[in-house]
């Protein structure tokens, strides 16, 4: 009969340097695996600490107050008689180490140190820790003499390095995160080794249409290998842009068993598997190629255990029995965009305990997809809370400053938290105002309606009187620069409102605390510099700031229908337009005119230039052979060569950019994920001139053809 196994892994929703609270939810989680009848409780990496800590991970405090919570955790008499794989910061010979610390019944049984580390986009983590370079070596490390206190070791030294675990009954082995991205992962020699059992720690961001790249991994590495893999993550904003999407998921010899919720509120999620080992061993076994490389691959070093995974007196009349195999459940991307966003608000306005949020809501699509992100975001609090959710149901209370509020309709949540305001001028048309008033009818924002005008013509009047010059826009005759200054004082003063509102706008309803100010600048019109610095894309936090327009698009259209919001088709038939110049019956002003491209050519040009590292000239080829016959290859040159200038003119904006979501990997974000100069020859004269030629050389021969 089958040898069963159950395990379990889990999504934490940590925060950075939160220690108490990371504590009692990796408790929590070991109580709820210990309910589903596991013997082994795999959670995220460095889970004591929180992931996102950046340069803190390089204080000392930080590694000392680490041991101090992992000892708590090992005399609490919850954490008995199940094998517990904990992610947290060590120091070992004055090497700072990204690790796993696993024990069992109050013993440390080993130190695991992360051999690979990620090091590229979202991630610095070579600045903080050092890999492992010694594969399949064992050092001995000396636990601090506090630790020596609680834990049951008979000596003070545990091994430190890449090994691996053996119980009574299996043998575990273990990687963290990036180490399942690489093409020499450790699974492989691993279970070349005989290890039947890998554990992931991880702290995978997400993005837009990502998860199936991680999935696959995960389930084609014991598809080839065979074995259990058990994957933790960490799930919600633990502080910065990003925003980590759990799914923990259990896979057995290429089939998923169990998968956890991508987005969610709750803070603690375990999902658990009872798994056959007799079943890795057959698929192995069968396997002639695998079993020649196994008989002759190296080992690594085995540090034994007491525990045994599997009870001794099943039988065939027992309740234990495998998990059957599952689909991969996948979100669509606007399903993504409507969960994503929304519970990294929900986490960030919870935890920063403001009383709400406040969008400036222009009629146009952008701040439409912000409002109804918000609204999203309304609708998982009241569905937590109607499913019982009594952290969220407390963090209502705090947000809304009511001590007895629950949050189960989330139009009566969207109207005590969101505020949102139209802030309207000459320029401004009546289908605009009309459209923000109604979306905010709909979700129930509190909603605010006001002219502008007079303040305008004061800081216009102000300059006239200090320089006896009156500026005036291009469709009265201004020049090209006039027109400019008149839209970025309509916009740069936008910003001022909105931060006087969302300071004042509570203490008008009596309510205590301030909203924090959301911006609504897409990731294209950054891309492309199309944003004044310093307006009202200057916010505390931006839930759109790495979606392109094409997918905000794709989003309104599901909103539609998913929230019942027919308001939201207006906004997706609406020809977008900043309304910063004045509207005559032969002008509008609308924004691909002005940029010179449209949304979705910016969206190829982004993943060009960042996703595939193109300059001017290899976009230009690449493009080249996609869009011909459809352009010519002098509109192609043109289009290319306007996109570089306006990016590198532009690029200084990104300096100050609002902290967004990250959800787009062609981000330009200069803060963390984009580290280009600001200061750039916008001509590229040496590509442009290599672009020049090309197109001589085609035009020729198209001549001569």
């Amino acid at each position: 009969m089958g040898h069963y196994v159950t395990l379990a892994t889990c999504n934490l929703n940590q925060w950075a340097l939160d220690f108490e609270g990371n504590r009692d939810r990796i408790l929590e989680s070991i109580r709820e695996a210990k309910r589903q009848g596991a013997s082994l409780r795999v959670g995220p990496e460095l889970e004591i600490t929180g992931y996102g800590c950046l340069d803190h991970f390089l204080e000392g405090d930080l590694y000392l107050h680490s041991w101090e919570v992992y000892a708590e955790i090992l005399e609490h008499p919850d954490t008995s008689d199940i094998i517990l794989d904990i992610g947290m910061p060590v120091m070992h010979k004055n090497v700072k180490y990204n690790c796993r610390v696993i024990s069992y019944n109050r013993e440390i049984l080993l130190i695991r140190p992360k051999l690979s580390l990620a090091n590229d986009g979202n991630y610095r983590e070579m600045r903080y820790f050092t890999p492992w370079p010694k594969a399949r070596y064992v050092e001995d490390y000396t636990l601090p003499r506090f630790v020596q206190n609680v834990c049951a070791n008979e000596s003070a030294i545990v091994p430190f390095g890449d090994c691996v675990l053996s119980t009574k009954d299996a043998v575990i082995g273990f990687e963290t995160c990036e180490e399942l991205f690489t093409p020499q992962s450790p699974h492989i020699g691993m279970s070349l080794d005989g290890v039947e059992i890998f554990t992931n720690s991880s702290g995978s961001h997400h993005e837009l249409r990502k998860l199936n790249t991680r999935m696959e991994l995960i389930r084609e590495a014991t598809a080839k290998c065979g074995g259990i893999y058990l994957y933790a993550n960490q799930r919600g904003c633990d502080g910065d842009r990003l925003y980590y999407d759990g799914c923990a998921v259990i896979a057995v010899n290429g089939e998923v068993v169990a998968q956890g919720s991508q987005f969610s509120l709750d803070d603690v999620e375990v999902v658990s598997a009872t798994l056959d080992l007799e079943a890795v061993r057959s698929y192995r076994a069968s396997k002639i190629s695998q079993c020649m490389q196994a008989a002759n691959s190296p080992c690594y070093a085995r540090v034994t255990c007491k525990a045994e995974l599997s009870p001794s007196s099943v039988t065939f009349d027992s309740e234990v029995y495998p998990t059957p195999t599952r689909e991969i459940r996948y979100h669509s991307p606007e399903e993504e965009i409507a969960l994503g966003p929304a519970c990294w608000m929900w986490d960030y306005v919870r935890r920063c305990r403001a009383a709400g949020f406040f969008v400036p809501l222009s009629g146009g699509i952008d701040s439409c997809a912000t409002a109804t992100i918000v609204y999203s975001m309304c609708v998982l609090v009241a569905d937590a809370a109607n499913n019982g959710n009594e952290q969220v149901i407390k963090d209502a209370r705090v947000v809304t400053g009511d001590p007895d509020f629950v949050p189960t309709d989330p139009k009566e949540l969207c109207n005590r938290i969101f505020h949102t305001c139209f802030m309207g001028t000459e320029n401004s048309s009546k289908d605009t105002r009309s459209r923000a008033k109604d979306l905010a009818a709909a979700i129930g924002a509190y909603h605010t309606d006001l002219n502008m005008d007079s303040v305008v013509s004061a800081v216009r009047g102000l300059f006239e009187t200090v320089t006896g010059k009156r500026p005036i826009f291009k469709v009265h005759g201004g020049s090209a620069t006039e027109n400019l200054a008149l839209q970025n004082i309509q916009a740069r003063l936008r910003m001022v409102l909105a931060y006087l509102f969302a300071q004042l706008l509570p203490w008008c309803r009596g309510r205590a605390g301030g909203l924090l100010v959301l911006g609504s600048a897409n990731v294209d019109e950054t891309l492309r510099g199309y944003l004044t610095k310093y307006d009202c894309s200057s916010a505390d936090i931006n839930p759109i700031g790495g979606i392109s327009k094409t997918d905000l698009k794709k989003f309104i259209a599901y909103a539609e229908h998913k929230f019942d919001l027919p308001i939201l088709n207006d906004f997706l038939t609406a020809v977008p337009t900043a309304e910063l110049e004045p509207i005559t019956k032969d002008y509008v002003q609308s924004d691909e005119v002005d940029m010179g491209m449209t949304y979705d050519e910016l969206s190829v040009f982004g993943r060009l230039r960042k996703v595939e590292k193109c300059g001017p000239y290899s976009m230009f080829i690449k493009l080249y052979h996609e869009w011909t016959p459809r352009l010519s290859a002098e509109q192609i040159a043109a289009k290319v060569k306007r996109f570089f200038w306006f990016y590198a003119v532009n690029r200084h904006k990104t300096t100050v950019l609002t902290p967004s979501y990250h959800a787009e990997q062609y981000s330009p974000d200069d803060n963390r994920f984009d580290l280009r100069p600001f200061l750039i020859n916008p001509g590229f004269s040496w590509a442009s001139k290599k672009i020049d030629a090309i197109v001589k050389s085609l035009e020729t021969k198209k001549k001569e053809d």
